[in-house]
């Protein structure tokens, strides 16, 4: 078996090919849990009985802490954080984070989980350097092998069952580190170094994920042997049911490229893997479940075709609000499930209370902030919405551009006394937004290059600005508002009176150069409201308005392939099943080179890949 030798690589991190080097082997599992499987531990600030060989305050170099007591811990931290308890979960960690594994990846999970969330550089760099700590103190654990040995491995693989328990853990644990590192080495910077090192993570994760299933497959026979054998269970199934999940969202071409440097990904066998992961007793448990949260409330409607599955996703919160009914992760969810079902006032009370529960982590907040505002585009509530727009604008780093984009465009539905009464100027807030866009990997975020083009019809360049239309609606559309819209037959049919305000509006005034760009935006939207109110033929004719312009459009050429998108959901709700499909293949190999293309390539690969099933498996 490939299992990488304690050599120079920990020494040499900055070098490009260091996990390039490394031959891994190993994967990881999640569950998922109903009430009866949270067996958290209570957190005894003391720890006085713990027997980890040493003092709490500072450890001792040659302090080993045993698998037992680092599960427990970690355990134990994981519990405090799901109640808000963040730096006791951290406190609880830190001293045992350079001695045990599992301490180890809980506290540099934490670490990154707050990079991730401030987007602060110094709180990315603290994370980078966590990962690395958490990364040597896993390496201690693991199998050494001298490089020979290494070489034939890859010709002969050995035993799978030479692993010891501690081993098999300790090459989890360095999988999720890795994979985490990878995470933040894409946003550390524009580097491409570091963008070619972060892809050298995943891939190196995911062989030792797919090495770890294999040692999972053969030890299922002897587990009564592992004291901690659903442990080991629970981290494969984590990993390997997040990695299936994630890359069968990739479109198809993406897919391919990635199947031929040995990836592969499987939605029904990701999603399998979760559950089981879910419904196990082991520490990763919960961490399976909120994937599949994550999957059902978040992923499917932004890069999906917005068709979630709250049954599931309220089975598997349920037991969480029962055990941490102030849990702001637990309330977060519990909004966005009530949200998605339509129930638009009653999330709006619980994203309320998750603000209120915790100070700590105001980057909670933010998350809240941003949901607030659309649920109050929904509502066209423009000056809450305004309110919401505007404490991002301030207190979040994670998209400026967007964020300022947004409170332009939300300005712009007011009526202009009102905007008055802001002290804001519009046209001003819609010049800032290029220069605040950024760089991830290299890479402009696709919202915030959206952002960049529909603002420039405010540059000063102009000889004067051309207002947007509806701007507030366009990026709801995008961000696939009108899914969650179409639950509310009221809320339906207030947006589509705006809509044909606006469609009124264009009508009487005189043509400009954006005028059958902006009628196509508004045919579109149009078209959206129609569609949710069950008037398919009208919704149809507002469809084919923006195919029939095609040619006449200047510059939003996205409207075309999402409104065949459009018009495919149409012809499926009508039964329309292979036509549908046939109109998605047109949008997905016709067009190229528009706004949101990958966003939109994931959603249609996600219809395609529900669509083409069986009709039986469809549900």
């Amino acid at each position: 078996m490939a299992l990488v030798s304690n050599r120079a690589e920990l020494e040499a991190d900055e070098d490009i090919f260091e996990d390039a080097l490394e031959t891994n082997s190993i994967s990881s599992p999640h569950s998922d849990m109903a009430t009866s499987n949270l067996h958290f531990a209570s957190y005894d600030t003391r720890r006085t009985s713990r027997q980890l060989g040493g003092s709490q305050g500072s450890s001792s170099s040659s302090a080993k802490v045993d698998l037992k007591s680092g599960l427990e811990e970690c355990a134990m931290a994981l519990n405090l954080f799901l109640s808000n308890r963040f730096t006791d979960a951290l406190e609880l960690l830190r001293p045992w984070a350079k001695e045990s594994m599992y301490h180890a990846l809980g506290y540099s999970t934490i670490v990154v989980l707050q990079a991730v969330m401030t987007f602060e550089q110094q709180d990315i760099q603290n994370g980078i350097s966590a990962m690395k700590d958490a990364l040597q103190t896993c390496q201690k654990y693991r199998k050494k092998c001298t490089v020979v040995e290494s070489f034939s491995s890859l010709l002969s693989r050995g035993s799978l069952e030479q692993l010891s328990e501690e081993e098999m853990h300790a090459e989890i644990c360095y999988a999720e580190c890795l994979l985490q590192k990878a995470a933040l080495t894409f946003v550390q910077d524009e580097n491409m170094i570091n963008f070619i090192k972060g892809g050298l993570k995943i891939r190196t994760s995911y062989q030792i994920y797919k090495e770890c299933l294999s040692i999972l497959h053969v030890i299922q026979k002897n587990k009564l042997e592992q004291e901690f054998f659903y442990e080991f269970e629970g981290g494969v199934k984590l990993g390997t049911g997040a990695f299936n999940l994630m890359l069968s969202l990739l479109p198809a071409r993406i897919i391919r490229l990635l199947e031929f440097i040995g990836f592969s990904g499987n939605r029904e066998l990701g999603l399998l893997q979760l559950r089981e992961g879910a419904s196990g007793r082991s520490m990763r448990s919960p961490l399976c479940c909120l994937t599949i949260l994550a999957f059902h409330t978040y992923i499917s409607l932004i890069l999906g075709t917005g068709e979630v599955n709250v049954v599931e996703a309220e089975r598997l919160l349920a037991p969480f609000l029962q055990q941490f009914p102030e849990g702001s992760l637990m309330l977060f969810y519990h909004a966005r499930i009530e949200l998605l079902k339509g129930n638009v006032e009653e999330a709006q009370e619980i994203f309320r209370k998750c603000i209120s529960v915790q100070e700590e982590w105001k980057q909670f907040h933010h998350l809240c902030y941003w949901e607030l505002m659309w649920i109050n585009v929904f509502q066209q509530n423009w000056m809450q919405a305004y309110y919401y727009s505007d404490l991002l604008c301030k207190e979040s780093k994670w998209s400026k551009a967007t964020y300022v984009f947004l409170k332009a465009a939300i300005l712009s539905m007011l009526p202009e006394e009102d905007v008055v009464a802001t002290n804001e100027n519009v046209v001003a807030l819609f010049r800032q937004v290029d220069g605040l866009k950024q760089r991830i990997a290299g890479k402009s975020l696709p919202t915030e290059k959206f952002a960049v083009r529909k603002a420039r019809r405010y540059s000063p360049s102009l000889p004067a600005p051309v207002k947007l239309i509806v701007p507030a609606l366009e990026m709801m559309y995008v961000w696939n508002g009108f899914s969650i819209v179409g639950k509310r037959k009221d809320l339906s049919e207030n947006l589509l009176i705006t809509v044909e305000k606006a469609e009124a509006t264009l009508q009487n005034e005189s043509a400009s150069e954006y005028s059958v760009d902006d009628e196509c935006l508004v045919k579109l939207l149009k078209g959206c409201c129609l569609k949710n109110l069950q008037r398919p033929l009208q919704a149809e004719l507002c469809f084919n308005y923006v195919m029939e312009s095609e040619k006449l459009l200047k510059y939003d050429h996205y409207l075309v392939p999402f409104t065949l998108f459009e018009l495919a959901f149409l012809y499926k709700s009508q039964g329309e099943i292979d036509k549908a499909i046939k109109v998605l293949e047109t949008a997905r190999n016709n067009y190229k080179d528009y706004s949101l293309e990958s966003r939109l390539h994931f959603r249609i690969q996600a219809a395609l890949h529900l669509w083409r099933k069986p009709s039986s498996e469809r549900d």
